[in-house]
C-alpha cells in the first residue's frame, strides 16, 4: 500500500468505521426503552474504536500509539460484549450477530497488528490531504 499520510488510510479505521456505521444502523431496531441504554452504549464502545485507531495514528511515540490502539482494542472487547447481551435477549438474530461478531474479530486483529508494528517516527499533520 503506499505512505499512510491520515488515520482514514488506515484498514483498520475504515473497518471500525464501518462496525460504527452498521451499529447505528442495527441499533435503530432495538426497543425504544433502551435508547439510553445498550443503544447509547453501544454507539459510543464502536465510535470510541474508530476514534482511538485515530488519535492513536497521529502520536509521535510507539509507547504512545500503542497505548491509544489498546484503548481502541479495549472498546472493542466492551461491544463484543454487549453484543452478546444483545443476541442473548433477542435484540438481533444469531446470523446478524455472526455477522456482527466476525467484524469484530476482524477490527480486533487489525487493531492488534497496528499495536505490534508501532514504532517510534515522525507521522504527518492529520489535517494533510496530499
Amino acid at each position: 500500500m503506499g505512505e499512510l499520510k491520515n488515520f482514514t488510510d488506515l484498514i483498520a479505521w475504515k473497518k471500525a468505521h464501518q462496525m460504527a456505521l452498521r451499529m447505528y444502523t442495527v441499533s435503530k431496531a432495538f426497543p425504544s426503552d433502551e435508547r439510553f441504554g445498550l443503544v447509547s452504549q453501544m454507539r459510543r464502545s464502536a465510535v470510541s474504536v474508530s476514534s482511538n485507531i485515530a488519535e492513536g495514528f497521529t502520536r509521535f511515540s510507539a509507547k504512545d500509539k500503542r497505548r491509544f490502539y489498546n484503548m481502541a482494542e479495549a472498546s472493542l472487547v466492551e461491544l463484543q460484549n454487549q453484543l452478546h447481551i444483545v443476541k442473548d435477549v433477542g435484540f438481533v438474530p444469531m446470523n446478524q450477530f455472526n455477522e456482527l461478531y466476525q467484524l469484530s474479530e476482524e477490527v480486533y486483529r487489525l487493531i492488534n497488528g497496528l499495536a505490534r508494528s508501532a514504532v517510534d517516527k515522525l507521522v504527518p499533520s492529520p489535517h494533510s490531504r496530499s
